[in-house]
């Protein structure tokens, strides 16, 4: 049997859930992104104990490793190589765009393009088939509407994801299309547990948050 903590920190929404041989037993979710980072180690103390189960029956930790929230991302993977390293279990790094893709992928007919805010008219962004296959690598892109529609020329296009409200701004009637993104738990789960069986994992000691530009702050 399989028991996967999957761990999710990168956006606004913080999710975490417990599964069985790829099916969910429980999650939970916070959604005060500024308290991610004191909210995480108790749900998942608590998260536990509401299914009777201990850190030590766990097979592996997946964790979203980015794009998404610098300091979110930090928590998230940090936690998840705790785990790992404490219980001597696989760490199952996911890039959080394919988690957002595969979570809408039943609505697509054809590209799916998650995107992630980035601030400005800039977004974390990605473009898969229906098989999960890249059709554009996830990037920081600044966006601009010419682009997406010399795209849309080609394919239909299912946008999703919090940054996806800049680009409806952009484009003009077209085959676009835009959905929410609500069932994050189910793909971590299934994504988890397919690298689970391909024994895809992380380096825990060298594994880092894919932040796809630097962070700048002020003073």
């Amino acid at each position: 049997m399989s028991v996967i903590l999957a761990i999710d920190t990168s956006t606004a929404r913080a999710t975490i859930c417990l599964s069985r041989d790829g099916k969910l037993v429980d999650l939970m979710e916070n959604e005060e992104q500024k308290d991610h980072a004191a909210w995480l180690q108790p749900a998942v103390a608590e998260l536990m104990k509401n299914n009777d189960t201990r850190l030590s029956a766990l097979t592996a930790v997946a964790v979203t490793i980015g794009p998404g929230s610098y300091t979110g991302l930090r928590v998230g993977l940090s936690a998840a190589k705790g785990y790992c390293y404490a219980l001597k279990i696989p760490l199952i790094g996911l890039n959080t765009l394919e988690v957002m893709a595969h979570s809408v992928k039943e609505s697509a007919i054809d590209w799916i393009c998650p995107m992630i805010d980035a601030r400005r008219m800039e977004v974390f962004t990605a473009i898969y088939d229906l098989e999960l296959k890249e059709q554009l690598p996830p990037q920081a892109m600044i966006l601009q509407g010419e682009y997406f529609e010399s795209l849309l020329a080609e394919h239909p296009i299912l946008f999703c994801g919090n940054g996806s409200e800049k680009i409806k701004l952009l484009l003009k009637d077209g085959r676009q299309s835009f959905i929410s993104v609500n069932k994050l738990a189910l793909s971590l789960i299934t994504l988890a547990e397919n690298a689970l069986k391909k024994q895809k994992f992380s380096d825990i000691a060298y594994t880092e948050p894919l932040y796809l530009k630097e962070f700048h702050s002020t003073t």
